[in-house]
């Protein structure tokens, strides 16, 4: 479900399906007919369980500060389809996305693809049409059959692995590690962030096969915590203080780093200094009201870098959560993470077809304090924060439902 898809679609009267189909034929044929796009572009392509957005937003902030334009394709949508592409930091406007769309119509796309491959299709011609200097490009799901999977990029960045869509990628680490790893082109180097053992063997093994050079956090780089954070890499940096909160956040802002560094962009120490520090994306850690902070914590791996977080910004407190989840997520691996910094628990149905019931999510937490309630949208949080911290997390597809406007609330 791609918010404001559908209004384009019956514009220009162009049909795709809303079915998720992984496999590369139908987005090959179809950009076949657009004289291949994506050839014409300098990518540099990311995978990962979690912190794909993260990452991507760290390079996105380092190229701009160092003088580069950027295209951005991420998912999912934060508010609608125009945040999913951005050029210079800037959402596409409804002029350009028409103009794209229009483009595929003509070229006879309509019927051939899903929503998600037509979306990216319209990613890659907008991006052929403003040329920006680099395309940073985040699969949608898994990375050999995603339909980003299109394109032979600059590097490769594989952020971490973890157990996630495993109905669609394998249930173990290994198998979904795999996976991660087909966006490896032959001859083109690899970034990877912090992964178990498990995960890089299997990133070794396929990188090996394709003759591709790794660099890998810990070995090659890595980030040292102090009064002030170091990047030591091909290159050493100091970091100030982030808005991007966190440790794992650290992690993520080498291996943007190191992505960079690797494809031969230049870098200066003072731009990276502000770049990294001024770096925020919606609903990572992000506090919108006095003690109020969104995250996007929806697998077990990412609540328990939101349980570091929370100990490392707040040392020695719990806090309230409010958590609306899909039902297709390890809801109680999740939630069990939260548990040793949870003071109470909210749990909430909101409006998606595969969203789990505030009952059920009830029904798989293991703590005393906690509660179902039938209030939704920016009305619970408003009257949150007055007594201690909350959190709002468990589905990004819930932060996105909520109405509210930053100023309004501050």
């Amino acid at each position: 479900m791609i918010p404001k898809l559908n209004d384009y679609k019956k514009q220009l009267n162009i049909d795709s399906d809303d079915a998720i189909r992984l496999g590369l034929d139908a987005i090959q044929e179809a950009l076949v007919k657009l004289n291949n796009p994506e050839r014409k572009l300098k990518v540099i392509h990311v995978a990962g369980t979690n912190g794909k957005g993260s990452t991507i937003a760290f390079m996105e902030a380092l190229l701009q500060k160092n003088g580069f334009t950027t295209g951005v394709f991420s998912s999912p949508a934060i508010r609608d389809i125009h945040d999913q592409i951005r050029i210079n930091g800037d959402e596409i406007t409804k002029e350009e996305l028409t103009t794209s769309f229009l483009e595929m119509k003509n070229a006879g796309l309509s019927g051939m693809l899903t929503d998600f491959e037509l979306l990216t299709v319209a990613a890659f011609v907008t991006f052929e049409r403003v040329q920006p200097d680099f395309v940073l490009l985040e699969t949608g799901m898994g990375g050999r059959l995603d339909s980003t999977n299109v394109v032979h990029p600059l590097v490769s960045v594989i952020t971490t692995i973890a157990l996630d869509h495993t109905a669609f990628l394998g249930n173990t680490i290994e198998e979904i590690a795999r996976e991660k790893a087909g966006i490896i082109k032959k001859g083109v180097p690899v970034v990877v962030g912090r992964v178990s053992n498990e995960a890089l063997e299997e990133i070794r093994i396929i990188a090996g096969k394709k003759e591709s050079q790794l660099s890998i956090y810990n070995k090659d780089f890595h980030l040292t915590y102090g009064v002030t954070e170091k990047y030591v890499g091909k290159k050493t940096f100091d970091i100030g203080e982030r808005l991007m909160k966190g440790k794992h956040q650290g992690i993520n802002a080498a291996v943007a780093m190191e992505a960079l560094l690797t494809v031969g962009v230049e870098l200066t120490a003072s731009n990276v200094e502000i770049a990294i520090a001024n770096t925020q994306l919606s609903h990572r850690f992000q506090e919108i009201l006095p003690n109020v902070f969104l995250d996007g914590a929806h697998n077990p791996a990412a609540a328990l870098a939101l349980a570091d977080t929370i100990r490392l910004e707040f040392p020695g407190e719990k806090v309230d959560f409010i958590i609306g989840m899909l039902k297709t997520k390890d809801i109680k691996g999740t939630l069990d993470c939260l548990i040793p910094v949870a003071s109470s628990f909210t749990f909430l149905t909101f409006n998606h077809m595969e969203s789990a019931s505030g009952e059920e999510l009830l029904r798989n937490c293991d703590f005393y304090e906690k509660s179902v309630t039938n209030i939704v949208g920016d009305t619970i949080i408003l009257g949150k924060g007055k007594f201690g911290r909350t959190i709002v997390t468990g589905s990004l597809y819930l932060l996105n439902t909520l109405n509210y406007k930053h100023e309004d609330l501050r």
